[in-house]
């Protein structure tokens, strides 16, 4: 793991370069991860059973709390959106927990964190033009006209508050851990190391996560409210 995002390979389609990076690559194995377990639960709960027990019974409890955080935060009119809200934190949070086994987290790198947020935007976008009309448009010239300037910008300014939020606490935390395997001997690698990615990969990676999603998930309330 280092600072640089490596290009592993690069595809030639018709005369135009492909880049096939690090942030691609290991976005692939997270996403093929969570697609496998995805089937795996799927078949777990083909003999689906009115008084959980076992697998069912945790599943079920995980989703319930993420149902109940999203009608909290979303109110009961929006939570038809949850389900997308639920992959993006599953997705964040494989990301960091990846990095304990060496790779760069796909939330390192600012396209990854950008894509979510400005998906988070056009949602809100799309959601407040949908449940307030024109009045969602209004607000963009309230409490006057002359005010559009500055609220066209502090809505522009939230993708990218979101996705910098991420990327930024991400990134340090693979600059912390690049640092100490390049500046310290062999022999304190072991055991410390663990303590670092235990910090930064999944307390950190947790709690970052839940900073993402809450916020992706207040502004589209905002946005129909």
């Amino acid at each position: 793991m280092g600072l640089n995002i490596d290009n592993l390979w690069v595809i030639n389609v018709a005369g135009i370069e492909i880049w096939i990076t690090e942030t691609i690559f290991y976005t692939w194995i997270i996403m093929l991860f969570l697609i496998v377990i995805a089937i795996i639960v799927r078949i777990m709960l083909r003999n689906f059973k009115e008084v959980p027990t076992g697998i069912q019974n945790l599943i079920e409890a995980a989703v319930e709390s993420f149902d109940n955080f999203a009608i909290n935060s979303l109110g009961e009119k929006l939570t038809y959106i949850s389900p997308w809200f639920f992959m993006v934190f599953a997705f964040i949070l494989s990301s960091s927990l990846f990095s304990v086994f060496g790779i760069r987290a796909p939330t390192a790198d600012f396209a990854t964190t950008f894509a979510l947020a400005l998906a988070t935007f056009v949602i809100m976008i799309f959601i407040g033009f949908k449940h307030r009309k024109g009045d969602y448009l209004k607000s963009f010239f309230s409490p006057h006209p002359i005010f559009f300037p500055l609220n066209l910008i502090g809505e522009l300014a939230k993708p990218i508050s979101l996705s910098f939020r991420l990327f930024g606490n991400m990134l340090y935390g693979t600059i912390i851990l690049t640092l100490y395997y390049a500046l310290t001997p062999l022999f304190v690698q072991i055991g410390i190391p663990a303590l670092l990615h235990a910090f930064f990969d999944v307390v950190f990676g947790v709690l970052q996560t839940y900073i993402f999603v809450i916020l992706s998930l207040m502004y589209v309330r905002s946005a129909a409210e």
